[in-house]
C-alpha cells in the first residue's frame, strides 16, 4: 500500500502535500488549474474543515492519507 497524500499540521492549518502519482492525480481532479502548481509542490494549506473534508472524499476513493501532528512546543530545560 503506497502513500497517496499527506496533512502537516500547521496549528491553525493543515498544509497538504502528494506523496504519489495517484495522489496528486487525484487533487487534479478536485483543484482547478491555476492551484496544480502550488499542489505539486505541496504548498497549498487548508483549514481544519476543509481538510476532513478532503480526507473523506480521498479516503473514499480509496486513496491512503497520513496526517503529521504538530510539532510541541519545545520546554525549557529545568534548573
Amino acid at each position: 500500500m503506497s502513500l497517496d497524500l499527506t496533512l502537516a499540521n500547521l496549528g491553525q492549518t493543515d498544509r497538504l502535500m502528494p506523496s504519489s502519482v495517484l495522489g496528486m492525480l487525484w487533487l487534479q481532479t478536485h483543484f482547478e488549474d491555476e492551484h496544480w502548481d502550488l499542489l505539486s509542490r505541496g504548498e497549498v494549506e487548508l483549514e481544519p474543515a476543509c481538510s476532513a473534508c478532503l480526507c473523506e472524499d480521498a479516503t473514499a476513493a480509496g486513496l491512503v492519507i497520513t496526517r503529521i501532528p504538530a510539532a510541541a512546543p519545545a520546554t525549557p530545560p529545568q534548573s
